[in-house]
């Protein structure tokens, strides 16, 4: 069994946003932190997700999109915890704040060949930077709201997939 922690990105999700309608759906998982909103401040967001990969012995799997991939990333650079796996959904480039190492846990990166903050190049190297497994979502833009993704079934599939 895996504690499941949700880690959001910059802005507050959209209610229909395939994150919280995985967090009404399972009330076990958890949020890493609550989605905030802006601005996104890279050391609170970390120290945030720190602090709820430490509040149970029991492993977790990472749910992360956009700029919570690079919270995720981050953390898993400076900490070490009970963390089983990471679905790590469309991470942006930031400048000067992506870690580039492997992660010390098995991972799952969702890349779009559509999406408007990233290439699919740039989500390649993040694979390849990071140890993971890159799974092509196609034309999928940011795998938000805004592209459609209010239910995300595959991304569920994911999830079960990293245990």
């Amino acid at each position: 069994m895996a504690r499941h922690l949700l880690v959001p990105g910059r802005g507050r999700p959209h209610p229909e946003h395939w994150m919280v309608r995985w967090a009404d759906a399972h009330p076990d998982y958890q949020w890493a932190p609550h989605p905030p909103g802006p601005p996104f401040v890279l050391e609170d967001r970390v120290a945030a997700l720190h602090a709820a990969v430490m509040a149970d012995d029991e492993p977790a799997v990472l749910i992360a999109h956009s700029a919570g991939c690079i919270a995720t990333v981050t953390w898993a650079g400076r900490h070490a915890g009970p963390v089983r796996a990471a679905l790590l959904v469309t991470p942006p480039p930031i400048d000067g704040l992506v870690p580039r190492a492997k992660l010390p846990f098995r991972s799952t990166l969702v890349a779009s060949r559509t999406d408007p903050y990233s290439t699919f190049a740039q989500f390649e190297r993040y694979a390849a930077d990071w140890g993971a497994e890159l799974v092509d979502a196609g034309d999928a833009g940011h795998l938000d709201t805004a592209s459609g993704y209010g239910p995300w079934p595959d991304g569920e599939r994911l999830v079960a997939a990293l245990g």
